[in-house]
């Protein structure tokens, strides 16, 4: 039976897109864990055995564009389905409490399921290189500290030098109105 893990990162996020991976494991025995328990360079690591291990996933982006056109509910819901179509298998696990279609989604899932811990990792990687190269175009953010993520430092760069366009318009209001950090 193939069982594919899917998972996302960056949903919480001030600036950059949601991004998230599909995971189908194969035979190779690798010893994971939930993206957010292992330091960056673990993940990198993992990742590349994955990659090596020839095993079979998928990542898929949703722009901040798209999320402050068209909302976070859409977006989260939009990259599953996204993947699904992407990875034949025969069971999907979803991380979280979304309602998709063929897909049974388990809360905690990147904690307890290796192809949904698999998929956290992949996904978790492939965002923090995206958001490193934006850093390069717009280091007053602090991209490549911060991943995004509302931080102080994140907060205060907003509000001296205004919003980039890859970020998320509601959720820097917000941000900025309750003056809390995400």
């Amino acid at each position: 039976m193939r069982i594919c893990g899917l998972d996302e990162v960056g949903r919480g996020c001030l600036a950059g897109p949601l991004v998230a991976a599909a995971v189908v494991l194969n035979k190779h025995n690798l010893s994971l864990k939930d993206s957010k328990k292992l330091t960056p360079k673990q993940r990198r690591k993992l990742y590349n055995r994955m990659k090596r291990a020839k095993m079979e996933f998928a990542v898929e982006s949703i722009s901040a564009r798209q999320i402050n056109n068209r909302g976070m509910a859409w977006a989260n819901k939009q990259i599953f389905k996204n993947l699904i179509n992407r990875i034949e298998a025969d069971r999907y696990i979803v991380d979280g409490s979304l309602k998709i279609r063929n897909a049974k989604s388990l809360i905690k899932a990147d904690g307890k399921i290796k192809c949904v811990m698999a998929a956290s990792i992949v996904a978790k990687v492939e965002r923090d290189r995206l958001m490193t190269r934006l850093h390069k175009e717009f280091p007053k953010y602090g991209w490549k500290s911060n991943v995004g993520y509302g931080t102080k430092y994140h907060i205060q760069a907003i509000k001296e030098h205004g919003m980039s366009r890859y970020h998320r318009s509601v959720f820097v209001t917000t941000a900025l109105r309750d003056k809390v950090t995400i």
